[in-house]
């Protein structure tokens, strides 16, 4: 779910550290040398919480909770977290740091949504306000797939890990934040990386088939992407596009 460009730009984020320990700076310009320890104790972390806020005119405080009541909860954390990926992608770039990584909502501690005042809600406050279950935000895993056991064979070096996977997932997380160049140009090297693994290939069955067929329409997309003339069709593509090579993955997980 992309909420649209009028509903990023229209809120407003609010970024707050709770809990942070304690820092003295130090007079000196020397770099702190390591300090000795007898044990691993565990060292208290603070704790961020993003408030995204938008402008809804309430008359009453009937009217509020009338409001409340008729939201749809998940959309609303949808595009709540978009806002918060949109500054955590346009921080990554401005820093120039790869490591700045989006979220999901299955990563919040807590999701609260509610109404109040605008110095109320910045600050953490509601006039009222409802919390999702967490249950209710874990993507459900009911499959053929075992995740754990691949983890462990990865990490034991009995699989490699396919380049086209990390291409396909890059590809995934750019479409649903709406970049769909970054997302065509992705799709394109992933495409062609599935293609060269014999992953999915054009004599392999339905999935090659498909993926096959999708590669002219991706190779034109990223075209477009790198004119700066993508078709008002691209995002529906992309997303047909992308799901061929994340089933064609799937296979290959539960055919090893």
């Amino acid at each position: 779910m992309r909420p649209s460009a009028d509903a990023l730009v229209e809120s407003v984020l609010v970024l707050s550290t709770l809990g942070a320990p304690e820092r003295r700076l130090s007079l000196a310009r020397r770099r702190p040398r390591p300090r000795r320890v007898e044990s691993a104790d565990p060292e208290p972390v603070p704790t961020a919480r993003a408030s995204v806020v938008r402008a809804t005119p309430l008359s009453s405080s009937e009217e509020a909770a009338e409001w409340l009541a008729g939201l749809d909860l998940d959309e609303e954390l949808a595009a709540a977290v978009a806002v918060l990926n949109r500054a955590l992608h346009a921080h990554r770039v401005a820093t120039a740091d790869p490591y700045v990584t989006e979220v999901s909502p299955e990563r919040a501690l807590v999701v609260r949504v509610g109404y109040g005042s605008g110095e109320e809600v910045a600050d953490g406050r509601f006039g009222d306000a409802r919390e999702l279950p967490a249950e209710g935000r874990r993507r459900a895993r009911r499959s053929m797939e075992a995740p754990e056991e691949r983890f462990a064979a990865l990490l034991g070096g009995r699989e490699e890990v396919l380049p086209a996977e990390e291409l396909v997932l890059r590809a995934r997380a750019d479409l649903t934040a709406g970049r769909l160049a970054e997302a065509a140009l992705q799709a394109r090297v992933a495409v062609e990386a599935l293609l060269a693994a014999r992953v999915a290939s054009p004599d392999s069955g339905a999935a090659g088939g498909s993926l096959a067929a999708h590669r002219e329409t991706i190779a034109g997309t990223a075209n477009a992407a790198l004119r700066g003339e993508l078709p008002g069709d691209a995002a529906a593509a992309l997303d047909e596009a992308v799901k061929a090579m994340e089933l064609a993955l799937k296979r290959r997980r539960l055919g090893r």
